[in-house]
């Protein structure tokens, strides 16, 4: 008998484990990995601490991190600091829930699947299309998913990304691209938007998918119906990463030629929770319905006439056909998909257009403050919903660290991703900032100028 239960084994236990298997000791175990590549050495890490000593230590290196509590954040570029309603974390904290895993029992199942039901079906009310899955990973991984089914959907193996997605979607995708011999194309932009004459000239009978972003990552709201055109005439599908919350305000993307719609849901009743777990969301046309990745689920009835929910078109590779599986993901973030279910549901469309008019309405008061200083201009003209981008008289990593230790997160250095922005910086305003911390960022810019 195991007195400690936090220790999984006994020395007792791997002996009779090691005795069951034949081996003298737990060497043998790893007896097929070549002695060449064995390291014999012991790892260089510090000595093991007590527990109170680590707890102390842990809390040192907590210190080091600041969150929206210690700063006032102008930081967006893909992680947005907006209102989560108590409600959600009431919903989402319910036992029921928060230890469900996938509802393969439909019979025991019923209101997980319910659930992801209802965040499908706002999911393609929101995209403005005929059908959405039950989640993805996240944002970036969304994309590439994306790209691979028009590959596999048009039988072509190019896909033209624009240079304005985001810089880490578009390594995302180029790191599957890779994986799948597919071809990614970089269109060139005409300010900050992309260069609809250099789509077209791009765009011919051996693309599948044209991928950009909505805003785009510089903010700016791009002409979807115009790049669906070109893509369509050249029998290509468009994909459009969409920003949820701005689509509380702006025109559906399923409204204007898009094919498929992805997007981050981290926006949607979730947190920004150092950087994950985030929800991947996909909706797309019915056409595609069978070439969507992940799972779907779908209403029926059972035998006596009741409204049921089963999970069907899982085109998955622990399934029946692995072979035609369209992707390997094989886990559903099922508890940041009820958070944004929850949020959605909660808000209503007056509410979330009322979110996404005050991120529009707060972005440009900042941005009209901020362009009133000396040296400070827009460097876009394009519409754009709550980022901007911003070129400042002095280099923008001297700014932010002058304005961090004032209490200000001060946006995003786009020099570290386009070298031809270098002095620009990225601004996000959301519905959580307020005049008064507004008036201040623009006062202690102005005395770092």
């Amino acid at each position: 008998m195991n007195r400690y239960s936090y220790i999984p084994h006994t020395a007792e236990d791997r002996q009779k484990m090691m005795a069951y298997l034949g081996i003298p000791d737990t060497e043998a175990l790893f007896s097929d990995i070549p002695e060449s590549v064995r390291m014999r050495r012991p790892l260089q890490l510090p000595e093991a601490m007590s527990e109170l000593a680590l707890e102390r230590h842990l809390q040192q290196l907590s210190r080091k991190n600041l969150d929206f509590s210690q700063v006032t954040s102008f930081l967006g570029a893909g992680a947005y600091e907006h209102y989560v309603p108590s409600v959600v974390d009431a919903i989402i904290s319910r036992s029921e829930f928060y230890t469900s895993y996938t509802p393969y029992q439909p019979e025991i199942s019923q209101g997980m699947l319910q659930a992801t039901f209802e965040y499908q079906t706002m999911v393609a009310e929101l995209t403005g299309m005929d059908i959405a899955n039950a989640s993805m990973y996240d944002g970036p991984t969304a994309l590439a998913e994306a790209g691979l089914v028009c590959c596999v959907h048009t039988r072509r193996n190019k896909l033209l990304v624009a240079a304005n997605v985001h810089p880490e979607y578009r390594a995302v995708l180029s790191t599957y691209a890779s994986g799948q011999a597919v071809e990614v194309v970089e269109i060139p932009l005409r300010g900050g938007c992309v260069d609809p004459d250099a789509l077209s000239r791009l765009c011919d009978s051996t693309v599948a998918g044209v991928l950009v972003q909505y805003p785009n990552f510089f903010g700016c709201v791009e002409d979807l119906q115009e790049l669906a055109d070109i893509a369509h005439r050249a029998g290509a599908l468009l994909v459009v990463a969409a920003y949820p919350i701005a689509l509380g305000w702006l025109a559906a993307p399923g409204e204007r030629g898009a094919d498929i719609v992805v997007a981050e849901g981290q926006s949607l009743g979730n947190a920004v929770a150092y950087g994950g777990p985030y929800l991947g969301i996909m909706a797309a046309k019915k056409d595609l319905m069978r070439r969507l990745p992940g799972r779907i689920v779908g209403q029926t009835k059972d035998t006596q006439g009741r409204r049921g929910f089963v999970l069907t078109l899982q085109a998955r590779e622990q399934h029946i056909r692995r072979e035609k599986a369209t992707s390997n993901i094989c886990s559903n973030q099922a508890l940041n998909a009820l958070a944004a279910t929850v949020y959605l549901a909660y808000m209503g469309p007056a509410g979330l257009r009322e979110v996404a008019l005050q991120n529009h309405h707060k972005a440009r008061y900042l941005q009209e403050r901020l362009c009133a200083l000396p040296g400070v201009e827009r460097v876009f003209p394009e519409p754009y919903f709550n980022e901007f981008v911003l070129r400042l008289p002095r280099p923008v990593a001297e700014v932010q660290q002058r304005l961090l230790e004032q209490g200000f997160l001060f946006g995003f250095d786009l020099g570290r991703a386009y070298p031809d922005l270098e002095g620009c910086v990225l601004l996000t305003v959301t519905e959580v900032r307020t005049r008064e911390e507004m008036d201040a960022v623009v006062s202690a810019l102005e005395g770092c100028l």
